[in-house]
């Protein structure tokens, strides 16, 4: 990007290493301790780059960046939240400004924000980026909103981001990884990094090869992704005596809005026996992008029967007991991986985990019935 003469400001809550010591951006000579940023001295680099911690508070650090985005438009502004639930505490800056700056004062802002999502049993204030909210207030291409689940999506999209910062700027919410950014899953190639694309939707190539033999095709998003591939019952495991369900077909939503309905129904369109289409996630029924996501799901399987599979609905976002979260975690891939020759189990709640704060649930949902 800096190569391509946009230059680049990140701010945020631990932006300069990254909450997760992800990014090492600013590198201190533990000597003299000077500061050295290595984009700084980019030789082919023809934009500048700066990269600042913010403080705490989220209203105040978001407006700013707001502010300093729709005034210089050219540059790739981003602000990262040290955990993607305390977005919440800008939802002002959100609801007056961001995602309403077109219709209210005809302002085209590009505004990036970096939201790290998932479920890792951390507790609520550590789980979520509140996706559901931005969902909400997406209308007219007024966002883009992606949970991208490989090094070289995420930079694709950001890429893609910084080149349509004039042609076509709209601001950009990302859910970006935690406990995946060790995980082996999403490393990318270098050739998928520099000759790849940005994909909305990834379709599961494995399965893709044996299509006639799949019968349930789950559709998610994120973090859930590696959980459901890295399940031994993927694979199979003969020694553990653990049988292969080759009928179930794993397709990534990437970009959740704008919703990529044509590409998801040419994917569904290549699994000719399919004979349910299921969503999971990992978030509460009343919250991630299961309500946004289901009626334009509704739409795209026509008859085929669409089933929800993730917690039930919470006021929290997520389970304060590590322990309630491994059970209810569990539950989800259980659900996901039940024989495929049977329908789901439509009963609530499917796991015994009775006093749990937060169960999980399968429900069929229109579109069959």
């Amino acid at each position: 990007i800096l190569e391509d003469g946009i230059a680049i400001r990140v701010t945020g809550q631990d932006a300069e290493r990254g909450t997760f010591s992800h990014r090492h951006a600013v590198i201190h000579d533990f000597e003299n301790f000077k500061p050295f940023i290595p984009l700084q001295a980019l030789p082919t680099a023809t934009a500048a780059f700066e990269v600042h911690n913010s403080p705490l508070s989220e209203a105040a650090a978001l407006g700013f960046e707001y502010g300093y985005n729709v005034q210089a438009p050219r540059r790739l502004v981003i602000w990262e939240a040290q955990y993607g639930d305390f977005i919440n505490g800008a939802q002002t800056i959100i609801d007056e400004y961001i995602v309403s700056a077109r219709n209210k004062f005809g302002l085209t802002p590009s505004l990036v924000l970096l939201l790290p999502h998932g479920y890792e049993g951390a507790g609520p204030d550590h789980s979520s980026a509140r996706i559901e909210r931005f969902l909400q207030m997406a209308a007219d291409i007024n966002l883009r909103v992606a949970n991208p689940t490989t090094a070289a999506q995420y930079y694709h999209l950001l890429r893609r981001q910084a080149l349509l910062l004039e042609s076509d700027p709209l601001p950009l919410i990302v859910a970006t990884p935690k406990s995946l950014l060790r995980n082996p899953l999403v490393l990318s190639s270098l050739e998928e990094l520099a000759n790849g694309a940005w994909y909305p939707m990834i379709d599961d190539a494995e399965a893709r090869e044996r299509a006639d033999a799949v019968r349930r095709v789950v559709l998610c998003s994120g973090k859930l992704y590696a959980d459901l591939v890295s399940d031994p019952r993927r694979k199979g495991d003969a020694e553990k005596k653990i049988v292969q369900h080759t009928e179930i077909a794993l397709i990534r939503v990437e970009q959740l809005y704008p919703f990529p309905s044509e590409e998801i129904a040419a994917a569904l369109a290549g699994y000719p026996n399919a004979a349910e289409v299921v969503w999971a996630q990992e978030e509460p029924e009343n919250m991630g992008a299961w309500t946004f996501a289901r009626p334009l799901l509704a739409d795209i399987v026509g008859a085929l029967p669409l089933r929800y599979v993730g917690r039930t609905p919470n006021a929290s976002p997520a389970e304060g007991s590590l322990a309630w979260h491994n059970i209810n975690q569990a539950a989800i891939l259980d659900q996901v991986y039940a024989s495929a020759d049977q329908p789901l189990n439509i009963s609530a709640p499917i796991a015994a985990v009775m006093g749990s704060p937060t169960t999980t649930q399968a429900h069929e949902r229109d579109g069959a019935g």
